[in-house]
Parts: structure tokens; sequence; C-alpha cells
């Protein structure tokens, strides 16, 4: 098999030839740049000067090339955006290096001026006339959102104004699509996965502050959002409205633009579990989300034969069945150190249900504090739990954070190489 029949294998319950492989073709399933940085130097693909590229300044994730698909096996490659996160376009690079000395390549509209305080902020779509959106504390690894809005002003407080990012794709938008999706699958053999379109990724709280946003209005704030879910249930539902109309509109032009080219969309990526039981009540999630988490999911599979992913972190068991209802095919990222998160049981009760993407290994514990022999039990544990019939790809529980020992890193893939 290819990579993109091995994908679709697995997608549809049977079992490939080997167990495919992602890192890096989503925003949740990828490696932070410094890790990045020393696997590619510990497999000889890079000297230790040599700089990777940034994909995703906001959670600093780096860029997996061809090198590293090829010697690493992986299976997926990302139909991505121009832009990025704070809503400036990934062109124009420039060296840099990260606090820990990590020698990287970044937009040429990425700050790198360190503040007063040591930290490096990030403008709305680098507009330095805008105070910032985001901050990388000195020292850090990570951006965070910057509130700009800590009281919520009640009479901005409007669907429109709430719903100011999503936008319904321009012709030059899906021109650019269209082009980018021929030439990945005419020029590659990869799965391709969509990160999605504007308007189905209801209530992701990293998009809550409007990074992109010059003048972020509404409710901006991540305390005042979820409190807002309880008690402004009316406002969010004609809010999640909008948002579902705004994305049916882009769902049927990104199908004119991609046809069947692509294998998997990512549908949604706000978090509903903890890490000892559920974010939200069950309750709120059957009022508030599902009846739009079925229509989106509806549409794709009346109109398309890609897969539906969801992103959801922590203890999520309670919710599965409605997850399912709802018609998302994938899971991620399988929390398996999060509460009621067993793997044997996940796969026993709803292995037929989803396909788990993620699940690999632990990444709290096991992967950067365990010893190299803990990853190897660990990797063949899961995969000879998760493999059986299918509905497995193999990728870490989120991204590959920073600050994992460099042996960890190549003991990870070493062990996933002897076991797929």
């Amino acid at each position: 098999m290819n990579s993109r029949e091995r994908v679709l294998s697995t997608l549809n319950h049977m079992e490939p030839d080997r167990i495919p492989l992602d890192l890096g073709g989503t925003s949740v399933t990828g490696i932070h740049v410094s890790s990045l940085h020393s696997l590619k130097v510990a497999l000889g693909l890079i000297t230790p000067d040599e700089p990777v590229k940034v994909s995703n300044p906001f959670l600093m994730l780096g860029e997996v090339d061809e090198d590293l698909r090829r010697v690493l096996g992986i299976d997926t490659i990302p139909l991505s955006s121009p832009s990025n996160f704070f809503g400036f376009p990934n062109t124009d690079w420039k060296p840099w290096r990260l606090f820990d000395g990590t020698p990287v390549l970044i937009p040429g509209l990425f700050n790198t001026e360190p503040d007063r305080n040591g930290s490096i902020v990030q403008y709305p779509r680098g507009d330095r006339s805008r105070p910032p959106s985001a901050r990388m504390p000195g020292g850090g690894f990570y951006h965070d959102a910057i509130i700009r809005k800590p009281v919520l002003d009640e009479n901005e407080l409007t669907v429109e104004n709430q719903t100011e990012e999503y936008q319904v794709m321009s012709e030059e938008q899906l021109r650019w699509t269209e082009v980018e999706t021929i030439r990945l699958y005419e020029e590659t053999d990869f799965a391709i996965i969509s990160r999605g379109v504007a308007g189905t990724n209801l209530g992701d709280i990293a998009h809550i502050p409007g990074c992109a946003l010059l003048n972020p209005r509404g409710i901006r704030d991540v305390e005042e959002w979820y409190v807002s879910l309880v008690t402004r249930k009316t406002f969010l539902h004609d809010v999640f409205t909008r948002m579902t109309d705004i994305a049916l509109e882009n769902l049927q032009r990104f199908y004119q633009a991609v046809g069947e080219k692509i294998q998997v969309i990512v549908v949604s990526a706000a978090d509903f579990g903890s890490q000892n039981g559920l974010f939200i009540s069950r309750e709120l999630y059957e009022v508030l989300f599902k009846p739009f988490h079925k229509r989106i999911n509806a549409w794709i599979h009346q109109h398309s034969g890609w897969k539906t992913f969801i992103h959801t972190c922590g203890s999520v068991k309670e919710l599965l069945l409605d997850l399912h209802e709802a018609g998302f095919d994938i899971l991620n990222p399988v929390q398996i150190s999060a509460v009621n998160m067993d793997p044997g049981s996940l796969k026993k009760e709803y292995g037929e249900l989803f396909t788990f993407w993620g699940g690999g290994i632990d990444t709290q514990h096991t992967l950067p504090f365990g010893t190299p022999e803990d990853i190897r039990q660990e990797v063949k544990h899961l995969i000879d739990v998760f493999r059986p019939g299918g509905g497995f790809v193999w990728n870490t529980v989120h991204n590959l954070q920073a600050n994992i020992p460099q042996e960890n890193l190549i003991t990870l893939f070493e062990a996933f190489r002897a076991c797929r």
C-alpha cells in the first residue's frame, strides 16, 4: 500500500499492511520546533546549526518536511493555509533563535524584539500599531493569548461581533486551495488532511481571544466564555447558528475546490474534557453543540467521502456516544492518561465507532520522564491494543512538546517502527 491507501484502509476499519503514522498532519498532531530540531539532528538530517521552520507561530510547531516524512515513514500531509493563527502570512522567512538557542526560521512579520520584561509579543496581522495579542514569556517555548477585552461591553455583545473572524471563503482563497490540493494529490501519495473551513470549530477556546483580530469585540475573555456557556445559552446558540451557516456555505465552496482529493477534514478542536472528567456537562453538549455538529457532519457525509476529525483533550469517555451520534469518524488525541480513558476499554467499547488518531504514548509522563525501556514497552502495548481491526492512526497524545530528551525522541520512533 502507499500512504494514502494505508490511511484510507484503517479509516474504513480494515487492517492495512502496517499502521499509518501521522506527524505534522494537523496543528494538534505536530511537534514543537525545538524537539523537531533535536530529532532531525539525531537522525542526521541537519547539522546543529541548521534552522528548522516554524509552521505554527502560536504553538511554535515545526514544519515536518519531505526528508523527515521519508525517514520516519510518515503517511500524512497537511492542506494548510498561507496565513497563520496571528493572521499574517507564512512568508519572507528570517532567522531567529528560541530562548533555548534552537535555530529557527520564522515568518517575516513575526516579532523578535523582547519587551521590557524579556518577553516576545506578537501582534494581530503583524500590525504593531495595535496592542499585542500573544506573549511568549522570557525563557518560554510557547505563546499565551493576551486577553485584550478583560471587561465585557454588553453593547458590543452581538452575533456579528462574536463571529467577526468567520468569513465566507474568497475566490482568491479558493483558487489557492484548489492549486495546492492538486499539487499535493498529484505530486505525493500521502493522505491529505485539511485543517477545515471557517465556521465549523464551535467554541474552541484557543480562538476566543481573537489573536488575529485588530479590535476583538464580544466575549473575548476565557473565563467569561466558559461562564457564558451557562449564563448566555440563547446568545451562544445564535452565535453557533451563524457560524454553522457560514461553515455550510464554506463547505460547499471548499468541496468545489478540492473534491475527493482530501481524505480527512478537521471539524472541531474544542476541548470537552479535563484531566478528571468532562469540562462541560453532557447535557450542555447535547443542547448547545451537538445539533450543530450533526448539521456540519451530515453535510460532509452526504456530499463527500471525507472522514470527520474531532480533537478533544481529557476524559471524554462519557461523551463518546454523543460524538458518534453527532457524526464524527475520528477521535483525537485519545488522552490515555486521563481518568476513564483506559485504552483497552476504549478499543473494546468504541473501536467500531471511531478511528483512534493518537493514543500512541503518554506525553504527560512516559515520553518526557520515562526511560527508553518504558517508552518501548508502552508503545508496543498500545499498538497491541489499538491495532486489531484497523481504525488506528499512530500519533502521540497531542503534539510532541519541548524539552523531551533526545534519546527518548529517537527511542519513540524506533519503537514504533519495530511494531508498526
